[in-house]
């Protein structure tokens, strides 16, 4: 019998509330508030954060790595 997939399927709106804090050993490099950033996973027109969470890995479903450009770029809204 094959292992059931378990996810944990989380929305939220923030309404422009987002905040997120992009740290490197220990240290804040840049953070952003406002709207979602583009490289989040799934459908977020700005205002909707959508995570589909693998109960078992604890992993991101369908997470695609930022790089280092997107990440400092987008959180310091440039």
């Amino acid at each position: 019998m094959a292992k059931k997939k378990r996810i944990l399927r989380i929305c939220a709106k923030t309404c422009d509330l987002f905040n997120a804090k992009y740290i490197v050993d220990d240290k804040e490099v840049t953070s952003h508030d406002g709207y979602v950033p583009e490289f989040m996973p799934e459908e977020h027109y700005g205002d909707y954060v959508e995570l589909d969470i693998d109960i078992d890995s604890g992993l991101i479903v369908n997470w695609k790595t930022p790089t280092e450009k997107e990440l400092k770029s987008q959180l310091n809204g440039e």
